[in-house]
């Protein structure tokens, strides 16, 4: 299994807490995955109709949305899109929730950039292969 997902995976990045979203997105820029950041549930549905990505991963616990109700949205807009759900409350309910609306996983935060990178290229190439691509 690759641990490196594919260069120029594009990334929504969907959080309120905005200093984890900044760290976060320089730390992946670094190992080649570019990530949008959108800091609320209303940014990321914005972001999902300007662009195209590979996969998102969406913070359960936000002001303005929960990320139940994010992905709902999600699954209409961009029903192929893979979604990695966050949970930073230990709410292990919720993100369970979420896999049965069709996120494609679940990290509980704090978690290790190494399995965060690791979900983001299984995420990756689960829609390639559903779409019958052959490379990552």
């Amino acid at each position: 299994m690759k641990e490196i997902p594919a260069p120029h995976t594009q990334l929504l990045l969907v959080d309120d807490e905005k200093g984890f979203v900044d760290v976060l997105t320089n730390r992946l820029g670094r190992r080649g995955i570019q990530a949008v950041k959108a800091y609320s549930g209303a940014e990321a549905l914005r972001a999902l109709r300007e662009a195209r990505f590979d996969v998102m991963v969406l913070d359960l616990k936000m002001e303005d949305m929960d990320g139940i109700a994010v992905l709902k949205v999600v699954r209409k807009m961009a029903p192929d899109l893979p979604v990695i759900i966050l949970t930073g409350h230990g709410s292990r309910t919720a993100a369970e929730e979420g896999m049965t609306i069709g996120a494609f996983d679940y990290l509980t935060k704090p978690c290790e950039l190494k399995e965060l990178m690791e979900k983001i290229s299984l995420a990756r190439q689960a829609k390639n292969k559903r779409n019958g691509e052959t490379n990552q």
